[in-house]
């Protein structure tokens, strides 16, 4: 079965990731993507400690990179992998995942962050979470609609099938993958390859997820109060 390839404009979509560490500004401090090379090197021995956190430039083929105001948040998916995959990356290179919609963004998080912390015996604990909106157009292939066609693809737990696919499809030339959330219905989600389809990224709101050992049982919004004790 071939996949449709359709356009893809969330203005905006939405990505949640803990937030540990305070947000790092590597690429808005650089105008031309073609200089960001010589800013690694040049902060691989000035700050080695900020090389780590941003990543590994390499992963990210030059004429893909972006640079300039709000792009760290973008380029960060990109330059950093996770070691376990996901369901449309074997580990090899960065996918930039993002909901339609916040209650989608919080169900997709929710489900993976309860996986990790369950294997893992995590006691109880406060995750705080960044919400990050994102302006999403392109061209992307679409597999939304097709979880009766594919189910190994939208298996919850088995991420093979699903990571061979994005793994063909991205050496074809593939922007990406429009799928549904198989955490909410009716949530759509995207897992992009390039970051040039991403732009604008703005950080929207604090979240806190609550883990009591067995699963996530509460999430509510952070907010800071004024002098005047409202938020």
């Amino acid at each position: 079965m071939t996949l449709p390839i359709v356009r893809i404009e969330w203005k905006p979509c939405w990505r949640i990731f803990p937030s540990r560490f305070p947000p790092i500004r590597l690429f808005e401090r650089v105008t031309d993507p073609d200089d960001l090379e010589a800013i690694f090197e040049l902060d691989a021995l000035t700050n080695p400690r900020l090389r780590d956190e941003a990543g590994d430039i390499a992963l990210v083929p030059s004429e893909d990179r972006i640079s300039g105001p709000g792009t760290t948040i973008i380029m960060a998916a990109f330059t950093h992998l996770n070691p376990s995959g996901s369901r449309f990356s074997d580990s090899t290179y960065g996918v930039f995942h993002a909901a339609n919609d916040i209650n989608t963004a919080i169900a997709e998080t929710r489900y993976h962050r309860e996986q990790f912390l369950g294997a893992t015996n995590q006691p109880h604990m406060e995750l705080d979470m960044r919400v990050y909106l994102v302006d999403l157009d392109g061209d992307l292939h679409d597999l939304r609609g097709q979880k009766a066609a594919r189910p190994l693809v939208y298996h919850n737990d088995n991420h093979a099938a699903g990571q061979h696919l994005a793994r063909t499809l991205r050496e074809a030339g593939s922007n990406g993958i429009a799928y549904d959330s198989v955490c909410r219905t009716g949530g759509e989600c995207v897992a992009v390859f390039r970051p040039l389809l991403l732009s604008n990224a703005r950080q929207e709101r604090h979240l806190c997820y609550v883990w009591n050992g067995q699963n996530i049982e509460t999430v509510y919004e952070k907010r800071e109060l004024g002098e005047d004790g409202r938020s």
